[in-house]
């Protein structure tokens, strides 16, 4: 689901001790000790584990574009692992871990990983693909599973980075056939698609690109910054091209521009964002009905307000541990990758490897994970996606987590001829 604001101040994060069963997930974290230690129930141990604790990392944006997305990651990870400790832990260890703000700055995730690299056995979640790619290497080399928080392609094909769902260019593809399919689209019509300049945009812009000319239409590219707000000019690009249809693949501040801007200007036309160009954070605000009346998104996860047992389940547990706090698609994404790190964990401890190495052979050999959260994943490939499965999913200011399934997962009868650019 599966980001994306525009502010990067960073306030001081606090550097606090702090085991999983505490709260106060606003700031940074954990830190202590977490070197090899001898075991004596014969399991192998390396960085992360000792002979009572198990640490895993978070590197995360809590004060960055993605504040809120953050905060909503780290404490549903929080609460997994809280869970796990009070059903005794993981062979015979307690979980622990480590949470460091990177505000979305590239350095600061570095200095991050830098720091709780080597006391982490390994990471829950790192927010921003630009922050996985600065610490690709260094990752590799320690052989530590990550789940990124982003789903750009040029993060597949590495062992132990385990992007979850579908990539951006997936679900692009699968929108653009739900446009033609279900929103009238006929070939040789145009549409547009408004997107981030990096990893996340260009990703997409390869789905759509692929999708247009699979399904004979035009499509009329408009590339922004991040830090781009206005959405004027790109709508009047996007009204003197004629377009059908509006692609988006920006942060959610930049999607409530350029609806606004279109509906407030007699543009109707049905606009499909990426997974990461929304957050029902915006439903309050003057953006609201434009957002309600016009756009839906792609996304792999099912939405909060889904009724699958896991996924309600999960809401009530995290309203009564955070009474209070937003509930937006962090809480899921975040709650279903630090089961992906508990699943490896514990087929580790069956295999009596508690090593990062361990931890990732045992992730790798899992062929389908996280029906009961509505996106079967296999993780036995790290060249491909684990899923080709996307929702189409809308806003909904009544609904649990701001939005309600408008489609069923389903992959469209093109991506069968579709190759992912693996790594690029």
């Amino acid at each position: 689901m599966r980001i994306s604001r525009s502010t990067r101040g960073l306030a001081a994060a606090a550097v606090l001790a702090l085991a999983v069963t505490a709260c106060a997930s606003d700031k940074a974290t954990g830190g202590g000790g977490g070197g090899a230690a001898a075991s004596g129930d014969g399991v192998k141990t390396g960085p992360g584990v000792t002979a009572d604790t198990i640490t895993i990392g978070m590197i995360t944006d809590l004060t960055g574009p993605y504040a809120s997305f953050g905060k909503s990651l780290t404490n549903a990870q929080q609460l997994y692992f809280e869970q796990v400790n009070q059903a005794g832990g993981i062979c015979g260890r307690t979980l622990e871990s480590i949470v460091r703000d990177h505000g979305y700055d590239v350095q600061k995730a570095v200095a991050a990983y830098t720091e709780i690299g080597p006391k982490s056995v390994a990471l829950a979640h790192v927010v921003g693909s630009p922050m996985v790619n600065a610490v690709k290497q260094r990752i590799e080399t320690d052989q530590m599973l990550t789940i990124p928080q982003a789903w750009a392609t040029h993060l597949l094909g590495s062992k132990p980075i385990q992007v979850t769902g579908t990539t951006y260019d997936i679900d692009m593809i699968n929108g653009v056939e739900y446009l033609v399919k279900e929103k009238g689209i006929t070939s040789g019509d145009s549409i547009g698609h408004l997107y981030f300049e990096g990893d996340y945009g260009e990703t997409a812009l390869n789905g759509s690109k692929f999708a247009a000319e699979k399904l004979g239409l035009k499509l009329v590219e408009q590339k922004i910054k991040a830090t781009d707000q206005d959405m004027t000019a790109q709508v009047a690009a996007f009204k003197k091209a004629g377009v059908k249809a509006i692609l988006v693949s920006v942060g959610p501040r930049q999607t409530a521009s350029l609806v606004g801007v279109a509906l407030a200007g007699g543009m109707k036309v049905p606009f499909l964002g990426s997974n990461s160009a929304y957050s029902p954070q915006l439903l309050p605000t003057p953006a609201g009905p434009a957002l309600l009346a016009a756009f839906e998104y792609m996304t792999a996860g099912a939405p909060m307000s889904s009724d699958l047992p896991g996924i309600k389940k999960l809401g009530e547990d995290y309203k009564a541990k955070y009474p209070g706090d937003a509930i937006d698609s962090g809480v899921a994404s975040g709650y279903i990758a630090a089961g992906i790190v508990v699943d490896a964990l514990k087929k580790a401890c069956e295999g009596k490897d508690l090593t990062r190495a361990g931890v990732v052979a045992a992730h790798r050999g899992r062929a389908s994970w996280g029906e009961q959260y509505g996106g079967t994943m296999d993780f036995t490939v790290f060249d491909k996606p684990a899923s080709l499965r996307s929702y189409v999913v809308k806003p909904d200011k009544e609904a649990l987590g701001g939005a309600v399934v408008v489609k069923e997962p389903f992959t469209a009868d093109i991506v069968k001829d579709y190759q992912v650019p693996v790594g690029g």
